[in-house]
Parts: structure tokens; sequence; C-alpha cells
């Protein structure tokens, strides 16, 4: 029976109880533990969405704002569902979609009202660029992240970080931060065209980019890191204009002069082993001529 009916007698068994009772409860909790992580994405979905509204209403600043709390929702429900293990196709795929509306078409829009509406199609076209970068990169890290490990690195600059910095921009331009550093980081007009198109080829780029800090607060390097977490947390929610874009430039900056670098590195590495081998076999040719 359900909902934990009474006990069955058997003859010459013994009683045994027909239906476990803590069994429907550990169900309904699981399903539970299931909704919230989608929960999380709706709520991103809806701050997605709530940004367009102030974006088309000219309220610039908490447009880019509302995009900012849509990416803390993201990074929520993708911890959430890898904590409690009830990471599903449907919230993939969902998480997907919203991602592209929260961080490719909610930020485009934003920053072509804030700079490019009065440049004609150039304006839209840049901007629509960005929105098919930020497809294409979900797209990709649907295919290649299906049933494979988790890794500790993204393929290219993720939708999100790409979102929220241009969501971050209006903000931080209105600073008198801004105002004093721009000398070497004005982003008026080409600037902002020139960020918006390397956001979008770095998303569809194989640039690696960290998923996260890694805290281990066993080791120095854990607890640096920690603090470190701790302290940009606090600055970001006492000064958000003034600490969110510095911080997305020097992640965006981060993947590119990392990559650079390593190329840089491999490509000594491979040209000493072909000395290595060509000396070796001109040694060979000396001793057996």
């Amino acid at each position: 029976g359900n909902g934990g009916g009474p006990m069955e007698v058997i003859p010459g068994s013994g009683s045994v109880p027909a239906e476990d009772p803590a069994v429907p409860q550990r169900v309904g909790i699981r399903r539970v533990v299931i909704v919230v992580p989608s929960f999380f994405t709706l709520a991103n979905l809806f701050f997605g969405f709530w940004a367009i509204v102030k974006a088309f209403n000219g309220d610039f600043k908490w447009a880019g704002f509302f995009i900012i709390f849509a990416g803390i929702l993201d990074t929520l429900d993708g911890r959430v569902a890898r904590l409690s293990n009830t990471g599903t196709r449907f919230g993939a795929e969902l998480d997907s979609l919203v991602d592209v509306i929260s961080f490719g078409m909610a930020p485009a829009l934003l920053v072509y009202l804030l700079e490019f509406a009065s440049a004609g199609k150039f304006g839209w076209v840049v901007c629509f660029l960005f929105v098919v970068a930020a497809a294409l990169r979900l797209a990709r890290f649907n295919v290649s992240a299906h049933g494979k490990p988790h890794s500790h690195w993204f393929t290219g600059l993720p939708s999100p970080a790409a979102g929220m910095m241009l969501a971050s921009y209006y903000p931080f331009s209105q600073t008198a931060l801004y105002r004093n550093s721009s000398t070497f980081l004005d982003l008026q007009h080409e600037g902002v065209t020139v960020l918006v198109l390397l956001l979008a080829a770095l998303m569809v780029s194989r640039v690696p980019y960290p998923r996260g800090p890694r805290i281990n607060l066993k080791t120095a390097g854990g607890i640096v890191m920690g603090v470190a977490l701790i302290a940009l947390i606090v600055a970001a929610l006492l000064e958000p204009a003034s600490v969110l874009f510095p911080f997305f430039l020097a992640f965006m900056l981060f993947g590119i002069i990392r990559s650079f670098v390593l190329s840089f590195i491999d490509r000594g590495d491979r040209n000493g082993e072909h000395r290595t081998i060509r000396s070796i076999t001109h040694r060979r040719r000396r001793e057996n001529p």
C-alpha cells in the first residue's frame, strides 16, 4: 500500500512491514534538492530579463548590477548541483538557454543602448557578434562537458565573465577611479568596440580560464587564497562600481598573458628538443661515416 500502511502478517515468517515509511520522505527531500538548482537558474533569468527592461528605460547602472546578480545566481546553481550531486541534463540545458539571455543578450543590449544606438548597422552588428559568441561558447561547453569528468579549467572565456564585464563597465565609468585613470583606460566608443569584439573572440577561443579559486585551508597557499577571496568579496560589496570591472579586466588579461607565456615556453622547449635531436643525429653521422 501507499503512505506507510499497516503490518502485513505472513504465516510462519513473523511480521514484515509492507513499506518503509522513510523511503517516500527521502525521495521527497531529493526532489526538493533537485529543484533548488533550477530555482537559482530561473532567478538568474529573472534578473537577466529585468536588466533588459532597465536598459530600455535608461537605467544603465541598475541594468548592469542586475546582470551581476544573475552571475552570482549562475554560480550558485552550479555549486549547489555539484555539491548535492543533483545535476541533470535538463538543468544543464536550461542553464545554457538562460545564460544566452542573461550574459549574451542582456549585456549586448545594454552596451548597444549605451554606446551604439546612434551608430547605425555597425553598432548592432558588433553587439550581435557578442551574442553569437556567447551562444557558440555555451553550445561548445555543453558538448565538451557531457559525460566527461569535472575539470578545473574552462576552454575559452566563460560567458558569465564576459557578460558581467560588459555589465560592470557603465557603473565603473561613473567612478572617480575611472576618471583618474582615463589617460590609459579610456574606453569611450572605439575602446568599447574593441572590448566587445575581444570578449567575443575570447569566448570562442581555446584560451583556458580557471573555473574558480581552489581553497584548501590545510596549506599556506590555500589560506592566502581564502583571505584574498574574502577581501575581494568585501571590497565588491562596499564599492561594487569601483571593484568589479577592474577584477573582470584582470581575469580576462590573466588568460591572455598566461596563454602567451605558456606558448612561448612551449615553443622554446620544442626548439630545444629539435636542437638536441639534430645534435645527436650529427654526432652519429660523424661516428658512423
